[in-house]
């Protein structure tokens, strides 16, 4: 097979720092152009400006090697890094028609120049779709490029619940509280998976069950019929999501659903039952519960925010707010009591790093939008007894450098599913209203 070249875009960096190795024996083109733009991300605190210091390390590292303006081989069996600057750029041969006063178009320019003096095929990868347009347009070809996906497609990702068909006496020695085991011929189960048991002589005779594992007997899913909170499960997805949120020995669990499924409120509801019990003579499992979401705007942001930094974070909370004032009965006065008391907090994402948290209640809301990196950040600040719970909607994701596949909550339902410490939960119904359930099927 020819050796490719590949150019690939400031967007492609900024998205993943190891794309560079992502090419196997190919060789890699960085426009000069591209270093000058990922340097003015380096200053960001969020995963991008993570993604561009590592970038510039990593060219640093090679630069000890060797020569980036001859190229340096990354490894054995890897291609040549090289960089081009805009002295080596044939602009004889750019379209006229193009402004090369546009950083897009010096590395477009740049592709089209290594393209023909090189003579081997040249792929411009960008996550620009107005710069591939482009540059399929003057005759370069080009890729999308996307960060270390998890999942094929949202079809693919782990649901959490299976179907089983069972004989009938299966399901009546479940009812009768028997233990019943489950064959290892059936398929793959996880642990921590949701069954429907199905008589294969009655369709309608159906039981739920929590898989362990097939030395293990099938759980009998808890039955929240008082609620938590005011809040009771309207659907089977939800009864499971309530039994993981009130396990203690699952101290990692993932929601998945659309808009108004009940992901939030029924995570919420878990840490309020357990942080403070209805019943005063329960011991509280978790002494606070640690609410927070990403800083990601919908739409055009309106930029920096005035006063102290509750101040800032206001408008970003004021969801999760929304939940607790429900939960509370609509009383603010109750909500600041609790949040001045230290049970309830509502935090911001941005100063996670370097804390240990223990004996919490954590929800991450909006997961969708973070990355895999981020993702890590959180889970790993977990300390002794405290629960993460990660809720998103998958579908709305806000976050430019993720997408479906690649975004960090799908990462983390897919990476922790064979692990007996995790439970995930698809939510499909929505229930918050007629409209809002109408709204997510048809828009």
């Amino acid at each position: 097979m020819a050796k490719k070249i590949y150019v690939l875009d400031t967007s492609v960096y900024l998205t993943d720092s190891k794309a560079i190795n992502c090419y196997g024996y190919n060789d890699i083109v960085i426009p000069l152009k591209v270093l000058e733009e990922i340097d003015k991300h380096k200053k960001r605190q969020d995963t991008v400006g993570v993604n561009a210091r590592n970038v510039i390390r990593t060219l640093d590292t090679l630069r000890e090697r060797g020569s980036l303006k001859k190229g340096v081989r990354l490894a054995k069996g890897k291609g040549v890094v090289s960089v081009r600057g805009v002295e080596t750029v044939d602009f004889d041969v750019f379209p006229a028609d193009l402004d090369l006063t546009l950083p897009d178009h010096v590395i477009i320019a740049t592709a089209l120049t290594v393209k023909e003096q090189s003579n081997k095929k040249t792929i411009l990868v960008s996550r620009d779709i107005n710069m591939r347009v482009i540059s399929d347009a003057i005759g370069i070809a080009t890729e999308d490029f996307t960060a270390s996906p998890a999942i094929k497609n949202t079809n693919s990702l782990y649901s959490g619940f299976a179907t089983i068909l069972v004989d009938d006496e299966f399901i009546d020695q479940f009812y009768e509280n028997e233990k019943v085991f489950l064959d290892e011929k059936r398929p793959k189960l996880y642990p921590n998976q949701y069954v429907m048991l199905v008589s294969s002589s009655n369709e309608k005779k159906t039981a739920l069950a929590r898989f362990i594992n097939y030395e293990s007997p099938l759980l009998n899913v808890l039955n929240h019929k008082k609620g938590l909170w005011g809040v009771k499960a309207r659907n089977k997805e939800q009864a499971f999501a309530l039994d993981l949120l009130t396990n203690p020995d699952i101290p990692v669990v993932s929601l998945i659903g659309k808009a108004g499924s009940g992901k939030t409120l029924c995570a919420i509801a878990a840490g309020l039952a357990q942080v403070m019990p209805a019943d005063q003579g329960k011991e509280a499992l978790y002494k606070r519960l640690i609410v927070s979401r990403p800083v990601q705007p919908l739409g055009k942001d309106i930029g920096f925010l005035p006063g102290s930094l509750e101040e800032k974070m206001a408008p970003w909370l004021a969801p999760v707010q929304d939940n607790l004032r429900y939960l509370l009965g609509d009383d603010k006065a109750t909500l600041e009591m609790y949040t001045q008391k230290g049970a309830i907090e509502i935090e911001a994402l941005t100063y996670i790093r370097g804390r240990s948290i223990a004996n919490a209640f954590m929800v991450i809301d909006e997961a969708q939008n973070l990355t895999m990196h981020e993702i890590k950040t959180i889970i790993t600040r977990v300390g002794e007894g405290t629960k993460v719970v990660l809720t998103g909607d998958i579908e709305q994701i806000d976050n430019v450098y993720v997408d479906e596949t690649s975004n960090g909550l799908v990462h983390a339902v897919e990476r922790f599913k064979t692990s007996p410490l995790a439970g995930h939960v698809s939510l499909q119904k929505g229930e918050r209203s007629k409209v809002a359930t109408l709204a997510a099927k048809i828009l």
